[in-house]
């Protein structure tokens, strides 16, 4: 491997005045061929000179002047080539030598081999300062990441010298124990064409069969990583390949990785990353471009009418090309250990895998997959489904940790690798988007998921009841089940999507949402409340939901005031029926993390509300009072509905609910960053612990019969408005707008609470 030392001096425009050379060469091979024909050649094909001795010249002199047409095509090939490395190398060189420029300029001294270590002299800390450990520690953290940087800039440099190599090497024909050479007809100018036909041989060896040694793996690895970006390699690769050698190749990987040779398990995943990329680089569709120079947003109208012009071009036919051959071997059935190894005499034994499950598989290994990618397999998927809802069906469980990299649904799947880019998540599922989804009007993608698909992908087996011959009882076939990770990834995408960052990231924007992503939610909101379901949501589908709507608490703390047919303009919201959401809130909340954050959500938009009330009583303040006590109220028949339901288990939830008050850990003021300190001090005055109501109420549950006899606690409510009071200088227990106030706020939590406990059947 090139050092850094190397890589940082080395002079390139030698490559340059090599490359000319070579022009200059094949220009005078040129002119020695055509002399040739014409003085040499032409003396056996003049008609003059005639019998054996003529004829036999002819041959010779034939075979002479192809070599000098071969010479020519070689040197142009090696002039191409030496163009090419002068280009890659000169620009991953720069890149070493800026990596080092940045680190130099914070604080850093680059040593003869690439390592970064701090320069102390800039700075002048002293042992004794309390905050030097920890400043301490941020320099050798910053040294270790410079010097990691800089070491794979520099193994970037070697990756493509070592390419270059390779390639001249092919170009001249040149081999391990040749003993005659002739002047390669066939030489190309292209480096990545020769790396992707090394590529495309070590695929065929594994393919068949057989195991690369360490130095081959590396080798292969080198390749994938040198060509990552590089779509003449991965065409090239691919176009030779196919899809179904594709597919089987990745299958090899997974083999050897968990099961053949599992001792070289990195070894084998780092190549299947290198297959991922290639086939994430041949697939990419590229940046559309208005005519105000912008790019042109992904699924936009603009979008798919560039799409369908590009598509005629050559790298769009190549897209088509491979699409539709993925459409055929997505849905054949292939060999992969991890399924077919059940124990014998088992259902299941030897069963086979479809290609679109090792796809994605596959594709999970890869990073920033094209967008368009994404969409038309998971579109291609739902329509085989749509055909035969077993197509997915397989024995066994794949959710545990040891086959979790296996892709059983791969619908589901997909829409998990879409959520890590929620605008391509957001495109895909907006119900109001283009009509290119499945083939309905406009959208139907969301609800299709939601409401229609079959998602049971578990073949099961039970006991017939016969005996066989002593051997126990044999195995019939169950009705299918659904996966234990089940509606991950759609959960994954769907949170993505309508909040416009990655699920679970707390990377959410306060309340400030595009017209697409409040659709996505909008969309998802009224279909799980189709026949008034929405107060049981699927259990993997509960956390991202909560985690959502929490990021929309300004639209729900309007919506349960009462306030739903009123849409601010500024951006995205939603817009549903009071009781299509607190169906859905009661839906997400069976786990106590859940109903906390969304309830302390709720408490922080209403501080937040009160805060921006008028400075004088009167009608505002009583309708903010108002507002407080319809979501509180709503919140409370929410937890008093989940105690009645979980009556063994509502001791622990409400325990549970308790634990992550005290602790904050459902507080989600960093996911609400729009509301500010104002909110948040409103909600740090109110003291009081309404955790511990939560406690007394499921205490009362396992009293009673009915939830008509619980009134339900105005207490948290309450406290919140005299922390308000405190905050705008007023006493609570002597101020008559206060007492107004409270009274107000009492009213209607309890209006509320009975009209969320009839939402829920309670009533």
């Amino acid at each position: 491997m090139l050092s850094y030392q190397e890589a940082v001096t080395v002079k390139l425009d030698s490559l340059s005045s090599a490359a000319a050379k070579w022009d200059e060469m094949a220009q005078a091979f040129h002119g020695v061929e055509s002399v040739y024909r014409s003085k040499v050649l032409s003396v056996s094909t003049d008609g003059i000179w005639v019998g054996h001795a003529a004829d036999a010249s002819y041959g010779r002199f034939t075979g002479t002047r192809e070599q000098l047409t071969a010479a020519q095509t070689q040197a142009k090939a090696i002039a191409s080539l030496l163009r090419d490395a002068h280009s890659q190398l000169t620009t991953l060189v720069q890149k070493v030598k800026s990596l080092v420029s940045e680190a130099r300029k914070e604080g850093m001294h680059i040593d003869s081999e690439g390592r970064a270590t701090f320069d102390f002299s800039k700075v002048k800390p002293t042992r004794n300062d309390p905050d030097y450990p920890a400043f301490l520690s941020k320099c050798r953290e910053a040294e270790a990441s410079w010097t990691e940087a800089i070491k794979k800039a520099v193994q970037a440099v070697d990756d493509a010298d070592q390419g270059v190599k390779y390639a001249l090497h092919q170009a001249a024909d040149i081999h391990p124990n040749s003993v005659f050479h002739d002047f390669n007809a066939k030489a190309v100018g292209d480096i990545e064409v020769y790396e992707a036909r090394e590529a495309k041989a070590y695929a065929d060896r594994i393919i068949r069969g057989d195991k690369l040694n360490a130095s081959e793996r590396a080798e292969l690895a080198r390749l994938y990583r040198d060509n990552a970006n590089d779509q003449v390699f991965s065409r090239t690769m691919l176009d030779s390949l196919g899809p179904e050698n594709t597919l089987k190749l990745a299958n090899k990987f997974n083999d050897l990785a968990y099961f053949d040779d599992a001792d070289n398990k990195k070894d084998y995943l780092n190549l299947e990353k290198g297959l991922a990329d290639t086939v994430n680089s041949a697939t990419r569709i590229p940046e559309f471009k208005g005519s105000d120079g912008k790019v042109i947003p992904y699924g936009s109208k603009a979008y798919r009418q560039a799409l369908r012009s590009w598509s005629g071009t050559k790298e769009g036919e190549f897209y088509g090309r491979w699409r539709e051959g993925m459409r055929k071997a997505g849905v054949e059935q292939y060999d992969l250990e991890v399924a077919e190894g059940r124990p014998a005499g088992f259902k299941g034994s030897g069963q086979q895998v479809r290609g679109y499950q090792s796809l994605v598989t596959l594709m999970k290994h890869a990073d920033g997959v094209s967008p368009q990618f994404l969409s038309d397999i998971a579109d291609d998927m739902i329509a085989v489904e749509k055909k035969d809802k077993n197509i997915w069906d397989l024995y066994g469980n794949y959710g545990d940790k040891s086959r979790s990299w296996f892709a059983h649904d791969p619908v589901d799947e997909v829409l998990g690798i879409m959520s890590r880019d929620p605008k391509t998540a957001t495109a895909y599922l907006d119900p109001g988007a283009g009509g290119e989804g499945t083939g309905q009007r406009g959208n139907d993608r969301l609800h299709y998921l939601l409401k229609e698909r079959d998602w049971n992908v578990v073949s099961d087996t039970q006991p017939s009841g016969i005996r066989d011959h002593g051997a126990g009882n044999l195995l019939h076939s169950a009705p299918d089940l659904e996966a234990v990770n089940g509606r991950k990834g759609l959960g994954a995408a769907i949170e993505a999507a309508a909040t416009g960052s990655p699920p679970g990231s707390g990377q959410h924007h306060g309340g400030k949402h595009t017209i697409e992503e409040a659709r996505v939610l909008q969309g998802a909101l009224n279909a799980l409340d189709e026949g008034g379901g929405a107060d049981s949501v699927h259990k993997n589908l509960q956390a991202p939901l909560a985690r959502t709507l929490v990021d929309y608490s300004a639209d729900t703390h309007r919506i349960l005031g009462g306030n739903q047919e009123y849409v601010p303009e500024d951006g995205g919201h939603i817009h549903v029926p009071g009781r299509v959401l607190v169906r859905t809130l009661r839906g997400v909340s069976d786990s106590p993390e859940n109903f906390t954050m969304l309830y302390e959500a709720e408490r922080l938009q209403a501080a937040y509300d009160l805060h921006n009330a008028e400075t004088q009583p009167g009608v505002d303040w009583r309708n903010r009072a108002r507002n407080v006590g319809l979501g509180m109220g709503a919140f409370n028949a929410i937890s008093t509905d989940i105690l009645f339901d979980a009556r063994d288990a509502r001791k622990s939830w409400a325990d549970d609910v308790a634990k992550y008050v005290y602790h904050g850990g459902g507080a989600p003021i960093t996911l609400l960053p729009g509301l500010g300190d104002a909110a948040q001090r409103v909600v740090d005055i109110a003291t009081y612990d309404w955790g511990n109501d939560i406690k007394s109420e499921a205490e009362e549950v396992g009293k009673v019969e009915s939830s008509k006899r619980l009134e339900g606690s105005r207490n948290a409510a309450r406290d919140l408005i005299d922390s308000w009071a405190r905050a705008w200088g007023r006493d609570p227990g002597t101020d008559a707008h206060v007492s107004e106030l409270r009274h107000e706020m009492g009213q209607s939590f309890g209006v509320s609470r009975r009209d969320v406990m009839n939402y829920l059947g309670r009533e």
